[in-house]
């Protein structure tokens, strides 16, 4: 299969609007929209073909407020920890979404699928993890070009994360999503934007050997 430029410069033109989204619309998405994204995301590379990605829905609100609750505390804990020069500008910084977004997940990934039968992965077992993350990339892309917003919620206490949701231990913890219209459109990093960090060129993050 071959790709023209015109089809190239709009790939890249998705690339550049890809933004970790944490104001959304509470608009409901169209029926089936997180299913259509979730079998995208499926097509992601994996080692030795182990799909190890693991997705848990989150609907109900208890479960929801508990998440919450935890990214609460988690955050109260980060935000000590900031530098005095850091910490007002960690207290202004939104870091998630969830009183708004419509769509909930988690993403976990199976630390030794039986899928696969361990191709890949004996000198690199983690590459079990790097397959999920890979999965959650893919679905972020398709995501925007629906036009919807993904926001990833890490601050959190993966122990926790499991013990709310009921998911085996052997489970290991990526991340919680936040799925929805976005209330704005960017192509620049909202920490950017807040002042937090800047992107570094190319160059500074590059060798040769």
């Amino acid at each position: 299969m071959n790709f023209d430029a015109g089809f190239r410069a709009e790939l890249l033109r998705l690339f550049q609007w890809r933004r970790d989204v944490r104001h959304f619309r509470p608009d409901a998405l169209p029926d089936g929209t997180l299913e259509r994204l979730l079998e995208i995301a499926t097509l992601a590379p994996s080692v030795g073909l182990s799909e190890p990605w693991r997705f848990v829905v989150v609907a109900d609100p208890t479960r929801r407020a508990a998440i919450r609750a935890d990214f609460q505390r988690c955050n109260t804990q980060a935000a000590c920890a900031q530098t005095a020069e850091r910490a007002a500008l960690y207290a202004r910084l939104k870091l998630e979404g969830m009183e708004a977004a419509p769509v909930q997940f988690a993403v976990f990934a199976e630390g030794d699928p039986e899928q696969g039968h361990g191709l890949g992965r004996r000198s690199m077992p983690e590459t079990a993890t790097y397959s999920a993350a890979l999965a959650v990339h893919t679905l972020w892309l398709a995501a925007r070009a629906e036009g919807l917003g993904l926001g990833w919620v890490s601050i959190l206490d993966p122990a926790t994360l499991r013990a709310v949701l009921d998911v085996p231990e052997s489970w290991r913890f990526i991340g919680y999503f936040c799925l929805g219209f976005p209330m704005l459109e960017s192509d620049t990093p909202e920490l950017q934007r807040a002042g937090w960090e800047t992107r570094r060129r190319l160059p500074e993050k590059l060798l040769y050997r």
